[in-house]
């Protein structure tokens, strides 16, 4: 039996349609006719010897082997990029100094840096996680090159930002358990006498969020406040994961976007506990100079790269 040898242009245009959720967007990305990427799946289809998509009303949705080629496609394809810019860069050399929050430290990372490293072994990083307004004065001091971030609007106008996603915020409780039997609405259950139903309580809501001055902090109580919903500071802490073991531990709810969110906690149903809608915040990438050097450029492509990926699996999960 011959060996099977995938076409990497074929699994290129396979992927980009699940990621943009249509066919017909990603032969426009891909700059190919809707019948050309349609001939392109038969084939890949003809490979694999299988079934790989099911009707789905009007689309089409992966089967189980689909789901399976699609993980191998992701890593094919990023291997490929990886190869041809370890080829073009291969004699890069230089220095990257590297910011970003906790919320994308532990997400992206091992998985940039070390796809950044095996491509270009004679570039230094130096990556500090630390909180927004941090890594945006240490921009402005040249201390780094990069930063991905929260962008709450009040960037300095010397550097230089490039939206990168808009996601939204989440009140976000333990991953365990019902998150109504938490403290605060046993308490109102205790006060009010009439069961879970009762949303006219006094009783503040416990709030779990980062020490002041903190911008998303400004955002929760200031909804809050335009809500009419009492609250109060349950927990805080300069530290991302001491809040989510809050979160956890059931001492209050915090607010997040589903970026990076640990497997203890998860968002919840705010109409269930009768908490209002948030808004949605931007992610960007600040750069301490418009026009930055070869290997500056090069972490902050896969950087995007990466973010947009993920931001697309969110999505792709969240429906």
């Amino acid at each position: 039996m011959s060996q099977v040898m995938f076409d990497l242009d074929v699994l290129r245009s396979f992927s980009t349609g699940i990621a943009l959720g249509s066919y017909a967007r990603a032969a426009d990305r891909l700059g190919r006719s809707t019948s050309a990427v349609s001939a392109q799946l038969k084939k890949l289809e003809a490979q694999a010897g299988t079934v790989l998509f099911r009707k789905a009303g009007r689309g089409l949705e992966l089967t189980d082997a689909g789901e399976t080629l699609l993980a191998y496609a992701h890593r094919m394809l990023e291997l490929n990029e990886e190869a041809s810019a370890a080829m073009r860069g291969a004699d890069l050399e230089g220095w990257v100094r590297l910011g970003l929050q906790e919320d994308f430290g532990e997400t992206l990372l091992p998985a940039v840096l070390g796809r950044f490293a095996r491509a270009h072994p004679k570039v230094r990083i130096e990556a500090c996680v630390a909180r927004s307004a941090e890594l945006r004065e240490r921009l402005e001091l040249g201390k780094l090159d990069l930063a991905l971030a929260w962008d709450a609007g009040d960037q300095p106008p010397s550097l230089h930002a490039e939206r990168v996603a808009r996601l939204p915020l989440q009140w976000i409780g333990p991953a365990s358990g019902d998150v109504l039997d938490a403290a605060w609405w046993k308490e109102r259950e205790r006060r009010d006498g009439a069961g879970r139903g009762a949303r006219k309580s006094k009783e503040p809501l416990p709030l779990v969020l980062l020490d002041a001055p903190c911008p998303l902090r400004d955002i929760v109580t200031q909804t809050l406040d335009r809500a009419g919903v009492p609250w109060r500071h349950a927990f805080t802490s300069a530290s991302l994961a001491a809040l989510w073991a809050a979160s956890s531990a059931g001492l209050g709810l915090t607010v997040r976007t589903p970026f990076g969110l640990p497997s203890h906690v998860r968002a919840i149903d705010r109409t269930a506990v009768g908490l209002p809608a948030l808004p949605q915040m931007s992610m960007a990438l600040y750069r301490a100079q418009a026009n930055a050097e070869a290997p500056v450029g090069r972490l902050a492509s896969l950087l995007l790269e990466a973010v947009r990926q993920h931001v697309q699996v969110e999505a792709a999960q969240f429906h």
